[in-house]
């Protein structure tokens, strides 16, 4: 399973070998990390609680995606829009206070 964050054109990627086991708290550090380096807080964004319900929405999508994710993205997150794609990827984009999007991408791992 892959998560791609964008800030306008600089990204992210992170890999993520065992969606049902994962490092939440690194995950987190590594995209407040990443927004710190292009001069953006992300700290409060609650990334620590998104990035898991996010995983949870398409784990499992290989076969056929579970209905979590398209209601994950009916239900929202904060502030976060959330939008389902066929072929399970869930996509959660933020307007930072510079008016630039925060895109979190999470995709299914494919084999």
């Amino acid at each position: 399973m892959d998560i791609e964050v964008r800030i306008d054109k600089e990204s992210l990627s992170i890999d993520i070998e065992n969606p049902h086991r994962f490092d939440v708290a690194q995950v987190t550090e590594d995209i407040v990390g990443f927004g710190r380096k292009l001069g953006v807080d992300l700290a409060e964004l609650q990334i620590g609680k998104l990035i898991p319900k996010m995983i949870r929405g398409v784990a499992g999508c290989e076969g056929g995606c579970p209905s979590n994710a398209m209601s994950l993205a009916r239900q929202g997150f904060g502030d976060f829009r959330l939008s389902y794609f066929e072929g399970g990827i869930l996509t959660a984009v933020y307007t930072l206070d510079n008016n630039s999007p925060l895109e979190v991408k999470v995709f299914p791992e494919f084999e």
